[in-house]
């Protein structure tokens, strides 16, 4: 296993086949605020590449949701209609980047959306949880709430992100025989497909708010 870290973007260079492991980094959970510093990438071949975003120079009157990072190799492959990008809470980092990369990212799998559905034994969704039970993986979740905007990552931060994309393939194949045993994948699907238009809701102020409830 090698974990790649690039600066600004993905280089031309780099191939990823078929599908792809996506998870985000940020200076918070909220992501109106707290800005992307890094995404992390794997195709499955026990590699990753994580791309480290600087802070965007602006004018201190420039609000943050007009800063876009520049990253065209990137967006150009997340945004690749042909790739499942499959994600572990995919609602944040959709609306993350579409926030900061200004894409839209279709096709998704989410495994924590996919484990709500199927292993409801339990209430326990976490990344390290599903990790553990259905692969028999410990995952440090040590570096989680480390700063992420500094400019030079740890060697502690870069294994902690390259972890988080390294076992998602994996996942979701145990993930999806579960559900096709249950008979879930139908239903599983139309949430994965209704993702992209959850994280366009908690971009424009509905993050709090059911729209499809009576009242």
């Amino acid at each position: 296993m090698t974990n790649h870290l690039h600066q600004g973007d993905l280089p031309a260079g780099v191939t990823l086949k078929g599908d792809i492991a996506v998870d985000t980094e940020a200076m918070g959970l909220n992501n109106k605020r707290d800005r992307l510093c890094l995404v992390q990438l794997s195709d499955g071949n026990g590699d990753a590449h994580l791309v480290q975003f600087a802070q965007a120079p602006r004018s201190s009157s420039e609000a943050v949701a007009h800063v876009h990072y520049d990253a065209p190799n990137l967006k150009k492959l997340l945004a690749d209609p042909k790739r499942t990008k499959i994600f572990h809470f995919a609602r944040f980092d959709l609306a993350i980047m579409r926030h900061y990369l200004g894409i839209r990212i279709t096709p998704v799998f989410c495994t924590r959306t996919a484990s709500r559905l199927v292993r409801t034994y339990t209430d326990r969704h976490g990344y390290k949880e599903i990790c553990k039970e259905l692969l028999g993986v410990d995952v440090s979740k040590q570096q989680q709430s480390s700063d992420w905007g500094a400019g030079s990552l740890t060697r502690e931060q870069i294994d902690y992100a390259a972890a988080d994309v390294l076992y998602l393939h994996r996942l979701r194949d145990k993930l999806d025989e579960m559900l096709s045993r249950e008979g879930r994948e139908d239903l599983a699907q139309s949430c994965f497909n209704f993702l992209p238009c959850r994280a366009e809701l908690d971009l424009a102020g509905w993050e709090n708010e059911d729209i499809f409830a009576h009242g």
